[in-house]
């Protein structure tokens, strides 16, 4: 969803970064995509699937990976679009899409749709199934202006399970992210809090908007304005007790979805706001490591 906090000025501050050593642009998004918010790659078409965040339509879009040309566009149905916040895969190569942007901390309506990898040949697909879950931790709708704690952008599927990265909204931002884990089972579910990191105490730049893990599982991304939060070192899901790391990105937009193409390589998207962003960018993390 969109942030209600002014940034206007540090886009001025920082347009000059628009082209860096550490991205490569690799094309501008179509214009009919104007607030994509999240992204993912489909070796099956060799296609990046993307969606839009509240306000907008209840389809997602296969972009061509080549050129960035809309190749397919899918509308799922018995669905609203209340705030599509990120889009990810399984090893299967299904499809799932998380409606649980919440930047006012009051949604009880949070869910995860699944949609089938059969479906995605088709010009209207019915969700395989819906998650929905609730957090244990949240007792007021909404909490005190210093607990905003319970906004998510980022998430993704491994071994059955969702985890999902809250975006903290909270007076007095301190760079605190909550983990959540959520079972990839139709029906309703309490997210179990498995854990707590820290970005830094900037909201602009520390606010978590996207996250991904590798093919091989051994990373996790987590996406900032200006930056990634790199998780490693880790063994199975105990994320947060592995190596983290950030990674400049030397590059201020509205950034908002994140993806591996492959161990290496990442896609990152980001909206056009004051005439900066609506590109489609790769970087690799060997670059972005090398980056003092």
């Amino acid at each position: 969803m969109k942030n209600y906090i002014s940034i206007t000025a540090v886009f001025i501050l920082l347009a000059c970064q628009n082209s860096s050593g550490t991205l490569t642009k690799l094309y501008s998004l179509p214009k009919k995509l104007k607030e994509i918010s999240g992204i993912v790659y489909s070796e099956k078409g060799n296609l990046f699937w993307t969606l839009e965040d509240s306000g907008n339509a209840n389809k997602i879009y296969g972009l061509r990976v080549l050129d960035g040309a809309v190749d397919k566009t899918i509308t799922i149905e018995n669905t609203s679009n209340i705030d599509w916040e990120d889009i990810t895969k399984d090893k299967a190569g299904n499809l799932y899409i998380g409606d649980f942007g919440n930047n006012d901390n009051v949604r009880k309506d949070l869910c995860i749709y699944k949609i089938d990898k059969n479906s995605l040949e088709k010009e209207n697909a019915i969700p395989a199934y819906k998650i929905s879950f609730s957090y244990p931790e949240q007792t007021a709708f909404p909490p005190k202006k210093t607990k905003l704690f319970f906004d998510v952008e980022g998430f993704f599927e491994y071994k059955n399970n969702f985890y999902l990265f809250t975006k903290n909204r909270s007076k007095g931002f301190d760079g605190t992210v909550l983990v959540y884990k959520v079972p990839n089972k139709a029906g309703f579910h309490k997210a179990v809090l498995i854990g707590k990191l820290k970005t830094c105490d900037n909201y602009n730049h520390c606010a978590i908007t996207s996250a991904a893990i590798s093919p091989d599982a051994s990373k996790v991304v987590l996406l900032t304005h200006d930056k990634i939060v790199l998780l490693e070192n880790f063994k199975g899901d105990d994320f947060l007790k592995g190596n983290q790391s950030q990674l400049k990105l030397n590059h201020f937009s509205q950034k908002e979805a994140v993806c591996f193409k492959n161990n290496e390589i990442l896609i990152i998207a980001d909206e056009k706001t004051n005439k900066i962003g609506g590109n489609v960018y790769e970087g690799t993390l060997s670059k972005l490591k090398s980056i003092p």
